[in-house]
């Protein structure tokens, strides 16, 4: 059975049970009508589906830096749950609306000052995006059009292919370490299952933040491109992932990430409690205090 609020691969409908359809072509043909397009827009999310092709573009419009606030992350999910149960959708490109960024990561203000209630119902909220993404029956490829630290590295890396903006001041990583934060457990195995052992080992203890060109060189994304050409190779390589039989793809992605899937689902109520103690620390308050104190100055 599901565990309730969680819809891993194996109790999802079956990729092959979606409508057959041509593989999308990267660029619309010049002379052509547009395709059909269906999109839905929340304050956070903007999503649009094109029904011909199957692939959907998903942006996030959250300015200054797209945060992973309880908002965003919600809107997020339910996003994904509605393309997911689309019969039209077989893939989703991730970018950012928001110039220069792609997301900044967690919402640290949802994290100082708040109540245990607050910090519970929040954790379950970045549980549920990972689980849903990860975990997720279509073909997910990251555009990753700014600077992606923390959460939006693990968005990255969540997806099934990352093609980066080829930007030296663009950088990407898991830098919790650099605010006395520790990356749950599931945050380092998608990490780990990226890069390897000893690559993620080595970032993760250090909180490193990869430049664009020596991310792509660590693995951590798997193609630089200019920036001007970015969705344009994006929707290239939809459209190669999707020229495969949807079910031997989907079966074997399952296959490659149900175990990490499963660590999160069976101890994720201990990994809720082991975020609420950690966060409620006054050492660790104190320490993100601060660093909202050093990003107020810099603004100012």
């Amino acid at each position: 059975l599901c565990p309730p609020g969680v819809l891993p691969l194996c109790c999802r409908r079956p990729a092959w049970d979606r409508a057959a359809r041509p593989p999308p072509s990267p660029l619309q043909p010049p002379g052509l009508p547009l395709a059909p397009c269906r999109s839905f827009s929340n304050n956070k999310i903007q999503v649009e589906l094109d029904e011909s092709s199957g692939v959907a573009m998903m942006k996030f419009k959250s300015p200054p830096v797209n945060s992973l606030s309880l908002e965003f992350l919600t809107e997020f999910s339910i996003s994904l749950e509605k393309l997911e149960n689309n019969r039209a959708c077989r893939g989703v490109i991730i970018t950012s609306a928001v110039p220069k960024i792609f997301s900044s990561g967690l919402d640290i203000t949802e994290m100082c000052g708040k109540s245990v209630e607050h910090y519970t119902e929040f954790w379950r909220a970045v549980q549920e995006m990972w689980l849903r993404l990860y975990g997720s029956n279509m073909v997910t490829v990251a555009a990753v059009n700014g600077s992606s630290p923390a959460g939006g590295c693990l968005i990255s890396l969540s997806c099934d292919y990352r093609i980066m903006a080829e930007n030296p001041k663009f950088s990407i990583g898991l830098n919790e370490a650099q605010l006395g934060i520790v990356a749950p457990f599931w945050f380092k195995d998608t990490f780990v299952n990226v890069v390897g052992h000893r690559i993620a080992e080595r970032s993760l203890q250090l909180g490193s933040l990869h430049p664009a060109p020596e991310a792509h060189k660590l693995g951590l994304v798997d193609e630089l491109v200019p920036e001007e050409k970015l969705m344009e190779k994006a929707a290239a390589v939809m459209a190669q992932w999707l020229a495969l039989p949807d079910h031997a793809r989907q079966l074997t992605k399952s296959m490659m990430r149900k175990a990490v899937l499963d660590r999160l689902v069976a101890h994720r109520e201990e990994d809720i409690q082991n975020f609420v103690t950690f966060i409620s620390k006054e050492s660790i308050q104190k320490s993100l205090r601060m660093y909202m104190e050093m990003l107020k100055k810099r603004k100012s």
